[in-house]
């Protein structure tokens, strides 16, 4: 089962200095049909304007990934860790039983880069902060794995997080195909946030997202592409929410 999530439809947020794309319910969005997808709280793709960004600001029992889509991020935080990323590299904070950070623009030209939080399988765990700097051509025209759970020995993503998931990264060439399995007590969430791509006869522009459930997908660039995938596990109680009623957008329904 398949949902297409056209970007065009997503909620916004526009502060002159901050564009944001929600696709869950954040901040001045709020939609109770799209609250999460999963363990997938927040995705936001956000566009921080020269020298602008978030000042310091607190977060609990959350896990959080930001991924870098053009520009340089950079944070600071309570724990006494201060990085810069560029294009996509990739930083993980455990918020846990609280801390601080801020992150910001310091470069003369847009940042663009999604925030991503999890919830924790559990409450209550010890703050903790790590980055990665991948590198773009080990994601070219494959799955670049990325962060997965503490508990998944046989994912060699160096980013680990409290929450069953697994991510990965891919920039797919124009006429390339590339698959992925999304197993029967699986699913997964398909972000496209540069390009265009057919995913399974559904066609995907720039910022549009797929919720997938129990399928497998066949992806194909119509050009350039930049995927981020996020395989977790199947959630009854969302399953329920989403998807056992009558919805056009989902395929075979």
């Amino acid at each position: 089962m398949i949902k297409h999530i056209d970007s065009k439809k997503m909620g916004r947020g526009r502060h002159g200095w901050l564009d944001s794309h929600f696709h869950f319910s954040f901040a001045e969005y709020f939609n109770p049909e799209n609250i999460r997808f999963g363990a997938l709280r927040v995705l936001n793709d956000d566009i921080v304007q020269p020298g602008e960004g978030f000042g310091t600001h607190p977060h609990r029992d959350m896990e959080i990934i930001s991924y870098v889509i053009k520009g340089e991020l950079s944070h600071r935080d309570s724990m006494g860790n201060v990085h810069t990323l560029t294009r996509g590299q990739s930083q993980y904070m455990s918020a846990g039983t609280g801390v601080t950070h801020s992150e910001y623009n310091h470069t003369e030209n847009e940042l663009r880069f999604a925030q991503i939080w999890f919830f924790p399988d559990r409450n209550g765990y010890r703050p903790n902060y790590g980055d990665y700097r991948f590198k773009l051509e080990d994601r070219v025209d494959k799955w670049l794995p990325m962060a997965t759970s503490y508990d998944n020995t046989q994912n060699s993503a160096p980013i680990k997080v409290h929450a069953d998931i697994n991510l990965y990264s891919a920039i797919l060439l124009k006429g390339k195909q590339l698959e992925f399995p999304v197993n029967g007590d699986r699913q997964a969430y398909l972000v496209l946030f540069e390009g265009e791509a057919t995913v399974n006869g559904i066609r995907m522009h720039m910022r549009d997202a797929l919720e997938i459930v129990k399928e497998d997908i066949v992806i194909t660039a119509e050009e350039n592409a930049h995927f981020l995938l996020i395989e977790m596990a199947f959630d009854e109680e969302c399953y329920k929410e989403k998807y056992e009623r009558n919805d056009e957008q989902y395929k075979g329904e």
